[in-house]
């Protein structure tokens, strides 16, 4: 398969390496650990000039190649015969693998294994017995074989919960909000991780310890350990891109696996265990958003800044997709979110409208048909996201300046709204925009930066009741835009535009 780029414009040329990892897709050599404002300059220098393959460019990639081959031998033998740069190199890799083992991610990934997947909600489950009740066929999916079908169009029912049921989500909320206010910051828990305005951000899935990733709009990529003695601030900082990092996660099936997307068309995967980037895929446009299509996190949805979404699957060689498509409506996507259970289906942010696509039934040449739509806009949606646990709602962000859920417990051609919320979605620079996430540990609370002073991140529920809202008149003194929860801890991440990360825990 052919790939959009060649392997040697996909590396970012730094003056310190860490151990290059050969595999069958193209590996984006990894950049510095240590941050130095010197080093930054020169690579800043760097990034002004157009850089070409040639003749000196393979010498140089040979050259590095012997020095990570004096490396490896190195590690099991003497020092004798290496330059004061080799020599300074291995003992950076050192103390870098030495903090990376300390993050325990090994121990991360056995956590996660005893983490089952959510079950089906009561309306899917007694939407499964009535057609079982009726005697219809359920078709199956080739690639999803244990997941059912939702009910075709006009055959949404509406369940009543009755007292008990009430009065148990009732007291579940009292908890929940009683755990909200116990969550608080310290000095320790705030850090300037990067520098310029952070984008996206992400908590790693382990309850051993609070890692986080974040990216900014130079490209950068930090990893932030809460509590770590290693260096002067417990962060390691990376280049891996030239261009804001627009979207990072970590992936659930391979807990050491930060994949992290840019504006400069390229989608890089680390192996946090090993300081390691791959090239995932390339791309000549600029991208913005991706997802996981799969519950094995081998197969993404991609979306491309001019409406297009392309397949990739990360077990084919090379670094380009599988298939791309046009959709429906759109000249400009900002968001994407796959369904949490249904993994065929993914909601798209487009201009003024949130539609909702089967990716079995996408286009190659012609525009792809939507499979439900959330109508109600009168400017741009910069976010819509499935509900974590079930996908039965859709929560929203416009321009408009309102936070909107959609109900999605059936696809139906138009989802019908449950809940609007007026709530400023810019900030003072106007540039930036204030998306509401949902709590990943639950399916009915969601959290938003609050840009009005005092600064704060609020937290929601569907019905639009405030529930909670963390502030710190002393030390948070700008917008906590980007926000995000822990999948399984009582703790909450806000970054500004500094590139400030702020962490409230219990």
């Amino acid at each position: 398969m052919a790939t959009s780029r060649t392997n040697s414009e996909a590396v970012v040329q730094v003056d310190l390496e860490a151990t290059v990892r050969r595999s069958s897709r193209n590996v984006l050599t990894p950049t510095r650990f240590q941050y130095s404002p010197e080093i930054a300059t020169a690579i800043n220098k760097k990034r002004t000039a157009t850089t070409t393959t040639t003749h000196n460019d393979k010498k140089r990639q040979n050259s590095r190649k012997d020095v990570e081959n004096s490396a490896v031998e190195c590690t099991s033998g003497g020092h004798a015969g290496l330059s004061s740069y080799e020599l300074e190199r291995l003992e950076n890799i050192r103390q870098n693998q030495a903090f990376l083992s300390s993050i325990n991610l090994f121990q991360a990934t056995e956590e996660l294994k005893q983490v089952t997947r959510p079950k089906p909600s009561k309306r899917r489950l007694i939407r499964s017995q009535t057609a079982i009740e009726k005697g219809v066929t359920v078709r199956k999916s080739l690639r999803l074989q244990s997941l059912t079908l939702p009910p075709k169009p006009g055959e949404r029912q509406l369940y009543r919960l009755d007292s008990t049921e009430d009065r148990k989500i009732e007291l579940d909320l009292k908890e929940y909000c009683s755990a909200l206010k116990n969550m608080t910051k310290t000095e320790n828990r705030v850090a300037k991780v990067l520098k310029k305005r952070l984008v996206t951000a992400a908590f790693h899935p382990c309850t051993s310890s609070l890692l986080m990733a974040t990216g900014n709009t130079l490209g950068n990529v930090a990893l932030w350990k809460l509590d770590s003695d290693w260096g002067n601030d417990g962060v390691l900082r990376f280049e891996p891109h030239a261009l804001a990092v627009a979207c990072i996660a970590f992936s659930r099936a391979h807990p050491t696996h930060l994949l992290s997307l840019s504006r400069d068309g390229s989608l890089r995967c680390m192996d946090v265990q090993k300081a390691v980037f791959d090239d995932v895929y390339d791309s000549e446009e600029q991208l913005r958003t991706f997802d996981f299509l799969s519950h094995d996190c081998t197969s993404l949805v991609v979306g491309h800044f001019n409406g297009k979404v392309a397949i990739v699957d990360r077990r084919t060689p090379g670094n380009s997709h599988e298939s791309i498509h046009s959709l429906k409506y759109t000249h400009s996507l900002l968001c994407v979110s796959v369904h949490p259970l249904q993994k065929q289906y993914f909601a798209v942010a487009e201009n003024k409208i949130v539609n909702i696509y089967d990716s079995r039934y996408l286009k190659k040449k012609k525009k792809s048909k939507t499979v439900s739509r959330l109508h109600g806009y009168s400017l741009s949606i910069h976010s819509a996201y499935f509900s974590p646990r079930t996908g039965n709602r859709v929560l929203t962000s416009c321009n408009d300046g309102y936070i909107r859920i959609y109900d999605t417990s059936a696809v139906t051609k138009k989802a019908p709204l449950l809940t609007s919320i007026k709530h400023k979605m810019q900030t003072a620079s106007y540039k930036i925009k204030v998306s509401a996430v949902w709590d990943p540990k639950r399916e009915d609370c969601f959290v938003v930066g609050s840009t009005p002073k005092p600064h704060s991140v609020k937290v929601f529920h569907e019905s639009g009741k405030l529930l909670h809202s963390f502030v710190d008149r002393d030390n948070v003194t700008s917008e906590l835009y980007v926000t995000a929860l822990h999948p399984t801890r009582n703790a909450l991440l806000g970054g500004n535009g500094s590139g400030q990360l702020h962490v409230f825990s219990d």
